[in-house]
């Protein structure tokens, strides 16, 4: 319990933490931020690190001249791509016999049930799109690899997905993430870049699920 509100408040207040580690240890953050998004990416029981408000703050932080703002670029999305071809080589590995694990734990059955339908309906693009969708960001590399898709095709996904994700994200945090207002709502947007993707992703599996069941005669 003690390890779990520990997270939850390194994930609301994530730039005082960081802020905090980049004046203690210098350019280790740098392997900090490689290892945390790495492993949100690359591991199927790491889905709850908190990967989009890390990238807005660390642009932020950026922007005050903590960090070095193209260094964090390619460090983020080296680890955002190299995290998912670890995830897809583990679902290649698995393959089909994933389907038949149940709810534990270490696995999140409703949460890759929901990323294996995000796939079959929309195939390579779910890899782009899921990067911005916590949950199904840690999924989709993984379904990919279990529904085979060809390295050559998802390494074009992977890193297009990649770099939009930590570009984007890192560069708005860039330029907005130091205004006064911002600043002192940062935990309402944290919240808010939690909550709004993961909303959107349970009225799309509600919707597919209606559409799915046969209609009454």
């Amino acid at each position: 319990m003690e390890s779990l509100m520990w997270l939850l408040d390194f994930i609301l207040h994530v730039d005082a933490h960081l802020r905090h580690f980049v004046e203690a240890y210098g350019g280790w953050v740098y392997a900090l931020l490689f290892l945390i998004i790495f492993v949100e990416t690359g591991l199927v029981v790491m889905p709850f690190l908190p990967g989009d408000s890390l990238l807005f703050v660390v642009g932020a932080l950026a922007g005050l001249g903590l960090m070095s703002y193209p260094l964090v670029m390619a460090v983020m999305v080296a680890a955002a791509v190299a995290g998912n071809q670890t995830n897809y080589s583990i679902g290649r590995a698995i393959g089909p016999k994933v389907f038949q694990w149940e709810d534990s734990r270490w696995f999140n059955k409703r949460a890759f049930d929901q990323a294996h339908a995000f796939y079959e309906q929309y195939g390579g693009i779910t890899i782009v799109a899921a990067r911005f969708m916590p949950f199904l960001r840690t999924f989709a590399p993984f379904v990919a690899g279990v529904a085979q898709m060809t390295r050559s095709k998802f390494s074009f996904y992977d890193v297009t997905g990649g770099a939009l994700w930590v570009v984007s994200l890192v560069t708005v945090g860039y330029l907005f993430g130091n205004i006064p207002w911002v600043a002192m709502n940062l935990s309402k947007i944290i919240w808010a870049m939690i909550l709004i993707p993961g909303v959107v992703i349970i009225v799309g599996a509600l919707r597919s699920r209606f559409k799915s069941k046969p209609k009454a005669a």
